[in-house]
């Protein structure tokens, strides 16, 4: 089965440039792919129309562009986020490379919204944006000059996901894992990590004055293993469940 291009959505971060944006607009028709998200762009819409020039005929695309005000919104909706970013300090999150990359996103959207992010062009993206990110994508080059122009990598990453569609075509539905529940969407194991940070404080196990890394290293667990909806709805019920009991026990303490 080939690749369901309707399903995969570009989504750049903060650019400031609208050109780069035309560009983007431009790689990404090349390679059958429509949809673009912008996340609070710095310049855009431009009025010297810099954008549409070099969008040099994609103009569908670029009229059909999305500006949201936060990563959340843009990918809110999908069940299989990829950052296209460096590893993170602190706690290394899951890389892949381009290859890998669409052929994970291939296959998950086969049935639901992916999503590539694409980070600002001096600084990239925040950890905080990466850990909405279920795994980060690093483009491989020269070590002594990494330096990509943001719609180089748009063009490079798509080139690959059309790749993987012209050459494996019916081919790629056999390794589709198996998902007895749709995928949960962004939106929805973000609600997850907001109860879960709830609870254990309420429990008592996580302290918000000193939280150390337990947050990340739960997103870190979760993003990898990929949630499904009844998973989510099976973790909130533990976390209500453990909640109410911690509760219950505050409440007997200070009675006694």
């Amino acid at each position: 089965m080939a690749v369901n291009f309707q399903n995969v959505r570009i989504v750049l971060v903060e650019t400031s440039h609208p050109g780069n944006i035309g560009s983007a607009c431009r790689a990404m028709k090349n390679m059958r792919l429509e949809h673009l998200y912008l996340v609070n762009p710095k310049n855009y819409p431009d009025p010297i129309g810099k954008s549409k020039a070099m969008a040099a005929g994609a103009d569908d695309v670029l009229e059909n562009i999305q500006i949201v005000d936060s990563l959340d919104a843009a990918v809110a909706d999908c069940a299989y986020v990829v950052g296209a970013s460096a590893r993170l300090r602190a706690i290394p999150w899951p890389v892949v490379d381009p290859r890998e990359c669409v052929g994970k996103l291939a296959e998950i959207a086969e049935t639901d919204k992916v999503a590539m992010v694409f980070g600002r062009e001096d600084r990239g993206l925040t950890n905080e944006e990466l850990e909405r990110c279920n795994a980060l994508v690093h483009i491989p080059g020269n070590p002594d000059y990494m330096s990509l122009n943001i719609a180089m990598a748009v063009q490079v990453l798509t080139y690959e996901l059309h790749m993987l569609s012209y050459l494996q075509g019916e081919k790629l539905g056999d390794s589709v894992e198996f998902y007895e529940h749709p995928r949960a969407t962004a939106d929805e194991v973000e609600g997850l990590y907001g109860h879960f940070e709830s609870a254990l404080t309420t429990m008592g196990f996580h302290d918000p004055a000193n939280p150390r890394q337990l947050m990340r290293r739960l997103r870190r667990l979760f993003n990898r293993a990929g949630l499904d909806k009844m998973e989510v709805n099976i973790l909130r019920g533990i976390l209500t469940a453990a909640e109410k009991g911690g509760k219950d026990k505050q409440a007997k303490t200070s009675k006694a």
